[in-house]
């Protein structure tokens, strides 16, 4: 009692999330008269797993990118492809950040990154500023399910700690999360072209001039997706080799070669985006602690049994599973999530039968779109820092948005085949 009385008031005085996980998992040891010495076996088991390597990498190239101005150039391009088509630029906004996203890994920085070249050259193309708000707030998170997304490989490395005698490898996870972020981009996209715009002088073909342009300035940054990806599928690189190279090759062209980042601004990047990196390493570490007496507790199998008693149907599950975790995505950043209720939902699922890499789509599929769901959404906040607008703006410029990639999730949630069709 005494422990959990002590749980309460750290949590409610804000102490970090790791420090109220480690306290949970030191005070069910304790009552179960077990040796602490297993939270630490716990953070070494986890500091050799090889894949994890690849997120500090990502993580870096990704801060580089975003302190260059690969972002501008993303932009162009991508305008310079699709600009010339009917809701082209909408398009061209949501392709750019769906890239961004799954090289940053944060949300929230795609809306910082590239909202200031995104809203007015929407403006201008003649969306309305509804439209605007709420194509950048919701579309801030689209690359979620795109290699090489941190969350897709957060999930893997969490998988492959519970021990599961289903393997889950990395590679499965980018081959999977493709279509169905393709399908969610897909979809946005047809609702941005069924938007009135105020008439404007638009050019109905492709400008070649500004396409090789645009493909001169961007001749560095866009190789980077086909070398990483198709190294990783093609069996030619592991995924931390993929992201040692990919680390490698942004800090050669950023720094040496294009002469955007000064070598003194390096420090700082390189702490901020570790500072990011250990704050996830250390939440993992002591969650599979956490995990670890949960499991000795059978406190899944326990909760299997309840869930078991009120729910059959494997389709009844997935219902109340999204909405658990839509619910859950108002509460918690993806990443905490991920090492925090992975492990409890994970047995669950398996034992209705769910392919775990299906498992992990839906997962992450549902906390994207808790990213930008009322009332706490955390891309609502940014967004109405970076844009000075009210949130209550942003509620109502995202409810569309919101509504169409609810469908996405549905029909990736009961359409497994989408998931899983690359990878048979």
């Amino acid at each position: 009692m005494i422990f959990k009385f002590i749980l309460l008031v750290i949590a409610l005085l804000g102490a970090p999330l790791f420090i109220i996980i480690a306290t949970g998992a030191i005070a069910g040891f304790t009552q179960e008269d077990t040796d602490l010495a297993v939270i630490p076996i716990e953070i070494y088991r986890l500091a050799e797993t090889p894949i994890l390597i690849a997120i500090p990498l990502f993580t870096f190239a990704g801060y580089l990118l975003g302190e260059s101005k690969a972002p501008s150039r993303l932009v162009n391009f991508t305008n310079a492809l699709f600009g010339w088509l009917p809701g082209g630029l909408a398009i061209m906004a949501l392709v750019t950040c769906a890239i961004f996203t799954a090289f940053t890994g944060a949300s929230g920085v795609t809306i910082v990154a590239l909202g200031a070249l995104l809203f007015p050259a929407l403006k201008q193309a003649g969306y309305s500023e509804r439209f605007n708000l709420g194509l950048i707030t919701s579309s801030g998170s689209l690359g979620v399910l795109l290699a090489p997304s941190l969350p897709l490989i957060l999930y893997g490395v969490v998988v492959q700690q519970l021990g599961s005698e289903q393997a889950v490898s990395i590679d499965d996870l980018f081959l999977a999360g493709l279509l169905p972020g393709l399908l969610m981009i897909v979809m946005l996209s047809v609702w941005s072209m069924m938007q009135k715009r105020q008439p404007i002088q638009q050019k109905q073909t492709v400008d070649r001039s500004a396409v090789l342009n645009a493909l001169r300035e961007s001749v560095w940054e866009l190789p980077l997706p086909f070398v990483v990806l198709g190294g990783i599928y093609s069996g030619y690189f592991a995924v931390s080799e993929a992201a040692a190279i990919t680390a490698l090759y942004v800090f050669i062209v950023e720094v040496f070669i294009l002469k955007e980042i000064n070598i003194r601004n390096l420090p700082r990047i390189m702490r901020e985006s570790m500072v990011m990196v250990g704050g996830i390493l250390i939440i993992l570490g002591v969650s599979l602690a956490l995990t670890n007496y949960m499991i000795d507790t059978e406190v899944p199998q326990h909760l299997f049994d309840t869930i078991k008693t009120h729910v059959d149907s494997k389709y009844t599950f997935l219902i109340l599973l999204n909405i658990f975790l839509l619910i859950l995505g108002l509460m918690l950043d993806i990443f905490s999530a991920l090492v925090i209720i992975v492990p409890i939902i994970f047995p669950i699922a398996m034992s209705y039968g769910i392919n775990p890499v299906h498992l992990g789509i839906i997962f992450l599929a549902n906390m994207q779109i808790g990213y930008f769901t009322p009332p706490v959404g955390m891309n609502l906040f940014i967004a109405s820092y970076r844009f000075n607008r009210p949130v209550m703006e942003l509620y109502r410029a995202t409810i569309p948005f919101f509504f169409i990639l609810l469908l996405s999730v549905l029909i990736i949630t009961y359409w497994p085949g989408l998931s899983l069709f690359l990878l048979d």
